[in-house]
């Protein structure tokens, strides 16, 4: 057999080896596409929150109005208290963590300062389906949330408030100004101090 002969004879093996090669290419290409899509679907920690509101320690603080789990809240109306105001994700960790320190802090200060946390992510429960009431409503039982707390289905108040993060915890004093913004958890003591710098 010539070599010109071998060749050809080589080439059908060939064609049929690049054939795999370039399909087998192209199938993890694809793969690694829809990982990328489905992973970015859904903010994952508190660094990936969606929104970052222009807020700074001695501004006014932006008027909101909520429907809470112990009434309707509303900061444009003063109490003579100050507020301690929590955006949280129903999926995040981090605010499933906090809920047992705002519990803490909410039977300590209750009475003295107004306490509500505001949900602030589209994002369901599970961390799939969109966020509903219902995902407020298990997130309060399965923590066992004390303090008042409220569904937001337009996110109103995430976008005035959101720091980034979640939680974001943003402490306003009896003048209706910000005394204090925190972004993810925050322990026990430091709210504290903060709760009693505007009593």
């Amino acid at each position: 057999m010539s070599r010109v002969q071998r060749r050809q004879a080589a080439a059908p093996g060939a064609d049929r080896r690049k054939l795999i090669l370039y399909g087998t290419l192209g199938v993890i290409a694809l793969i690694a596409i829809i990982a990328v899509a489905l992973a970015s679907r859904v903010p994952k920690s508190a660094s990936d929150a969606p929104l970052y509101a222009k807020l700074s320690v001695g501004d006014a603080a932006p008027p909101f109005a909520v429907a809470t789990t112990a009434g309707p809240f509303d900061l444009s109306k003063p109490d003579g208290k100050p507020t301690l105001l929590e955006i949280f994700a129903t999926w995040c960790p981090h605010c499933q963590n906090e809920t047992s320190v705002l519990n803490q802090l909410y039977e300590q200060y209750g009475q003295k300062v107004n306490f509500v946390a505001v949900s602030g992510s589209n994002v369901g429960m599970d961390g799939n389906s969109p966020e509903s009431q219902a995902d407020v409503v298990s997130f309060a039982q399965r923590f066992d949330v004390k303090y008042p707390i409220a569904y937001d289905p337009n996110l109103d108040v995430a976008k005035k408030y959101l720091q980034g993060g979640y939680p974001t915890i943003v402490v306003i004093d009896k003048a209706n100004k910000i005394a204090a913004i925190d972004s993810g958890e925050v322990d026990r003591a430091t709210l504290a101090k903060r709760l009693r710098a505007v009593l």
